[in-house]
């Protein structure tokens, strides 16, 4: 749900189609609020946010990965454990190497929504 003001100043809401999905004023359990806090952290690094962006075109490597990002191999190494233990990433061995891929889209919406959010706040 995204925020927005009026010309008054105060805040409304915008809606979205996963706005019908629940009811606004519904309370969400404890234990979802703390899973998406852990989630939102694993995304709070823009290396990371990097890497989903990557990942939403096409499943890649850890090498790929580092030539299009220009970050050294164990930093990237690093990043995509964190990646995994969130479970954003999956890891599939094919031969010699390991693909990466996004566990589901909903995670690459989260970071591109961010990134647009971002873009638009800074061209005002």
């Amino acid at each position: 749900m995204g925020w927005a003001r009026s010309p008054t100043g105060t805040a409304e809401t915008e809606h979205h189609e996963t706005d019908a999905l629940e009811p606004r004023t519904a309370t969400q359990p404890a234990s979802a609020l703390t899973g998406a806090g852990e989630l939102l952290r694993a995304l709070a690094a823009p290396v990371r946010i990097a890497i989903v962006l990557q990942l939403r075109d096409a499943d890649r490597c850890v090498h790929e990965l580092v030539a299009a990002l220009d970050v050294a191999q164990p930093l990237i190494s690093q990043h995509l454990r964190v990646l995994k233990a969130a479970g954003v990433v999956r890891g599939e061995r094919r031969g010699r190497e390991v693909v990466y891929r996004l566990v589901d889209d909903h995670l690459a919406h989260i970071v591109v929504d961010a990134v647009a959010h971002v873009k638009e706040e800074a061209s005002r």
